[in-house]
């Protein structure tokens, strides 16, 4: 065992909690992983960890051990970084978390030319809007669309998403089009409920003055994409983020409502590690993404 493969695998296991999920960030076997703690263990004559057939937890010397070790594999890699310059190409496998819906319509059309641009790395996108633990689940880039909570993260902002009114032209055609964000009590508004507004929708006019309307609704759902396919189907109103419709938009299949009043606004953000040394694989990507989407 390499001595700077020790160092790695046991930082894997603590930042994943387990030898099998250490095995999978890794691409080693978890039985290749348990030997390499071990060494590590018998070189030190310490045992970093304690386990049981439930559970494996990190010893106060298994602590030390892992705060000590991630500056010098920032270090190294540093170094590797330096010795190679310009010339060393970005090389590995990438893990990227994505919002499900972003991720489908946006971030994948656009990944084929981020590997044709760099010929030596893999990216596995991992969708969904479940909150993560990127460390645990061995997460390089998460790309975040929403507000910023983790501190022990550095989060780099890429840009802002409105969210905006639409509806069919057959929906408006049945029902008189809003003139003001009072006039949707009179209308069928459809609910993301992934957003805690809820039936109060927010607005701003063009004068700068805020509001909040309580609209009426009938039908919700917990996904952008399922509230613009019922408003396709002429369902009524919905508040989408404006990227997921501009082809519906172009198209003429929706219309926006209510188009000088604005509404929610949300951040794109590509989230990483909180470490003095960022790869030379994740500061690419994170140039594409402000390329793409900035």
């Amino acid at each position: 065992m390499d001595t700077l493969d020790g160092l790695r695998t046991v930082v894997a296991v603590v930042e994943t909690g387990s030898f099998t999920a250490a095995s999978d960030r890794l691409g080693l076997s978890k039985a290749l992983v348990s030997k390499y703690v071990g060494e590590v263990e018998k070189q030190l004559g310490v045992r970093l960890f304690n386990r049981s057939t439930r559970r494996l937890a990190l010893t106060e010397a298994g602590q030390n051990y892992y705060e000590n070790a991630l500056p010098l594999i920032d270090s190294f890699n540093a170094l590797v970084d330096d010795v190679t310059g310009e010339q060393g190409s970005p090389r590995g496998l990438l893990r990227v978390s994505a919002p499900q819906t972003f991720g489908e319509m946006k971030l994948s059309p656009v990944l084929p030319q981020f590997l044709d641009k760099h010929k030596e790395m893999q990216v596995e996108l991992l969708l969904g809007d479940k909150a993560i633990d990127m460390l645990e689940e061995g997460i390089d880039v998460r790309i975040l669309i929403g507000g910023v909570d983790d501190s022990s993260m550095v989060a780099r902002s890429i840009n802002t998403f409105p969210l905006i009114l639409c509806a069919s032209p057959t929906y408006l055609e049945s029902k008189k089009a809003p003139d003001s964000p009072n006039d949707l009590k009179n209308h069928t508004c459809i609910i993301d409920s992934n957003f805690r507004i809820g039936k109060k929708w927010p607005f701003v006019t063009p004068s700068g003055e805020t509001a909040s309307i309580d609209v009426m609704s009938r039908a919700s759902a917990n996904s952008p994409r399922a509230v613009k396919e019922m408003t396709l189907a002429h369902g009524g109103i919905g508040m989408i983020p404006r990227f997921i419709v501009e082809e519906e938009l172009k198209n003429g299949t929706l219309t926006q409502v209510l188009p000088n009043y604005r509404t929610l606004e949300f951040g794109l953000f590509a989230i990483y590690p909180h470490r003095k040394y960022l790869s030379k694989k994740v500061r690419c990507f994170i140039d594409f993404l402000m390329d793409e989407f900035g």
